[in-house]
């Protein structure tokens, strides 16, 4: 086992402040925390001030915890194919921060494929299970990695027993997604002359061809494979309504007659010819819109189109042929198909390959036959995405977005994330003697302002249940901020505290949009259930709020969406409803973006223009406190006044654990 990590904040790479604590006592966890490792630490002090610079509301606070102790740990073997935002295939292991690769959001009735951003990468060891469907399919992930199923997301094992067992995979689940995805073909010496074929045959119309420098490139290069040497010229200048057209050429005679050898038809194309040809042809003359086309008007190219296209057993039909006599070969078999397409024949023009903005209706469902403990131990990779999940051997991954915070204690995000939390074992007896009469002048105390108090090992140590009781015991005003239900397993002792001190607990909802919430938050609790716990608090004379944050500018912020938050707080009994804007400081700011990027990049102007700096303009704020305010009031219920309310971050990336809040716990 390697030695305990010196828990060092790192400010800059070469600019660490120091240990935060004396020693570091290892506790390995057991039962439901088995395999985990409880770095049991002594902080010199509990309760931190906040820099008189920071825009936050209160000025000291406590954390227990540093790290999570519910960590996804969803890996997969290093040779688990991934699906690139590009339409190629890239191993999970070679994959690299910054590559973009297929997620998927829910817009609608249906979930869509989007390109969303590789935000973390990283490996651990882990117990392998072999996953085999009824394709025929085999894969190897670990137990914890969580697959999406006809009932939601399953992980790949049970752990526990009876009702406590976690949802996990079991024969007759199907799994959704994409399909199978076969490996791209070889350039071999016969997919190169069966590419040449289809793009110099199917360049009936340039324009479709050369538009697009990708497929011209590949041309270029594979004639210069065949002794043949061409030059790229400029075919036609831009206009207000269309893009350059560049070709290639040659002249030599004997280059044209080595041109035609390349090109012509052969008497028995073998299979790697005909995945050239249909990649070639695809890319001079094929048209990818709901359905992919590739037309010509040519009845031997027709024919020749047709039978590649059977002998690779894809189903097609010769549609009628149009008023110039072009006639278009329709492939039939919905996105599936279309995928396997183009990963089987591997065309070169991105913008035929790619599936963004596709809907998962009508994917082919793969059912699971066996889930088999391979009883050995592997390397197991995980990214983190912008969506919270990614494409993996054609069908929907889950992943984990908060292992990259750990680095900050000097530890890394793979093995150390999940098997290393930081517990302040002394947080309640330091509390106490830091309230001692004559040291502390009874100032008001924030709870969750980094991470949520009453994440998952809490019920193994109970931190914050002592913490609440020592502050009852001194009668010292405290706030919690979380979105974790899990705070009503001590709504008892907070009643009791309430009766002799001031108590908040806020509870941050930042929208209802159904939509919205599951690609900003889909592993918190879903935020009707947030709205009860709201209700159970105050009913019990626990004065509980709302901060109806962060809002989300073009995904939460339309009236009908803050209505909606407003209307259920206000029937909830909150104490107070206060919007904060989202607030993207830097670090955030390029994380956000990022998923922005991949997931909304038609919010992306708004966003520049609204952030020039951490915040956005005073009078946006404050418009937007108004707004609640007057749907408030209008309701019946209770407001901050517009100064009141703050800009906070945003989610670093959408979490799928309720544990890992926004910065300031929000």
């Amino acid at each position: 086992m390697s030695p305990p990590p010196d828990l060092r904040w790192r400010l800059a790479d070469d600019d660490p402040q120091g240990t935060l604590f004396d020693e570091v006592e290892r506790h390995v966890g057991g039962g439901e925390f088995r395999g985990m490792e409880f770095l049991h630490v002594r902080a010199r002090r509990i309760i931190n001030e906040v820099p008189k610079t920071s825009a936050v509301p209160f000025r000291y606070t406590i954390n227990a915890y540093r790290g999570c102790s519910h960590a996804c740990v969803y890996c997969t073997s290093g040779d688990t194919a991934v699906l690139l935002a590009e339409g190629r295939l890239r191993p999970i292991a070679d994959l690299r921060v910054g590559d973009l690769v297929i997620g998927t959001e829910r817009v609608g009735r249906y979930r869509r494929y989007v390109a969303t951003p590789v935000l973390a990468h990283w490996s651990t060891i882990k117990p392998a299970f072999r996953v085999t469907l009824e394709d025929g399919a085999k894969f190897v992930a670990s137990g914890d990695h969580r697959f999406l199923t006809e009932r939601g997301w399953k992980h790949v094992s049970g752990t526990g027993g009876g009702a406590d067992c976690r949802p996990h995979l079991t024969p007759n689940n199907s799994l959704l997604g994409i399909g199978p995805m076969p490996r791209a073909p070889i350039a071999s010496p016969a997919y190169q002359r069966g590419y040449l074929c289809g793009m110099v045959r199917g360049d009936a119309a340039p324009a479709h061809r050369i538009i697009d420098l990708e497929p011209l490139t590949r041309t270029r290069a594979y004639l210069q494979t065949a002794s043949v040497p061409t030059t790229e010229f400029l075919f036609a200048a831009a206009t207000g309504s269309r893009q350059a057209i560049r070709a290639i050429r040659t002249q030599a005679r004997a280059a044209v007659e080595r041109i035609e050898s390349l090109v012509e038809w052969p008497s028995e194309p073998s299979e790697d010819w005909t995945k050239g040809f249909l990649a070639g042809i695809y890319d001079a003359e094929g048209h990818f819109g709901e359905v992919i086309r590739i037309s010509n008007k040519d009845p031997e190219i027709l024919a020749q189109i047709s039978s590649a296209l059977a002998r690779l057993r894809f189903r097609s039909v010769c549609e009628r042929p149009r008023a110039n006599g072009v006639c278009p070969i329709r492939l039939l078999g919905g996105l599936p198909e279309i995928v396997r397409f183009i990963l089987t024949v591997d065309p070169a023009t991105t913008r035929k390959r790619t599936i963004t903005g596709r809907a998962m209706k009508g994917t082919g469902a793969r059912q699971v036959v066996s889930v088999e403990p391979l009883g050995l131990e592997m390397p197991m990779y995980d990214i983190t995405t912008g969506t919270g999940d990614f494409i993996a051997n054609g069908v929907v991954s889950h992943n984990c977005f908060a292992r990259p915070t750990h680095e900050y204690l000097g530890m890394d995000a793979g093995e150390d994330f999940e098997r290393r939390i930081v517990v302040k074992v002394n947080a309640v007896e330091r509390l106490r003697a830091e309230l001692a009469p004559g040291q502390w002048a009874g100032d008001h105390i924030a709870m969750g302002t980094n991470t949520d108090p009453y994440q998952r090992c809490e019920g193994k140590y109970r931190l914050t249940r002592g913490i609440v009781g020592v502050l009852a015991e001194a009668a010292n005003p405290f706030s919690i901020l979380t979105k974790s239900t899990l705070v009503l397993s001590d709504l008892e002792l907070l009643a009791e505290a309430a009766r002799r001190t001031d108590v908040a607990v806020n509870l941050s909802i930042g929208t209802l949009d159904e939509e919205v919430w599951r690609a900003t938050e889909p592993g918190t609790p879903h935020p009707l259930k947030r709205v009860e716990a709201v209700a159970r608090l105050n009913a019990a004379g626990v004065a509980s709020g709302v901060l109806v944050a962060p809002v989300l500018p073009g995904l939460s912020d339309q009236p009908e969406q803050l209505e909606a938050v407003v209307k259920a707080c206000v029937e909830a009994g909150a104490r107070s409803i206060s919007p904060i804007l989202l607030h993207l400081r830097p670090g955030v700011r390029e994380q956000y973006l990022g998923w922005l990027a991949g997931a909304r990049p038609d919010l992306l102007d708004e966003h520049t223009r609204l952030y020039p700096r951490a915040y956005a303009p005073k009078a946006t704020q404050n418009e937007l406190s108004r707004l609640v305010a007057a749907m408030v009031a209008r309701h019946g219920g209770r407001s901050a006044s517009p100064g009141e309310a703050r800009s906070v971050e945003p989610p670093r990336t959408p979490r799928p654990r309720p544990s890992r809040q926004l910065p300031l716990g929000i």
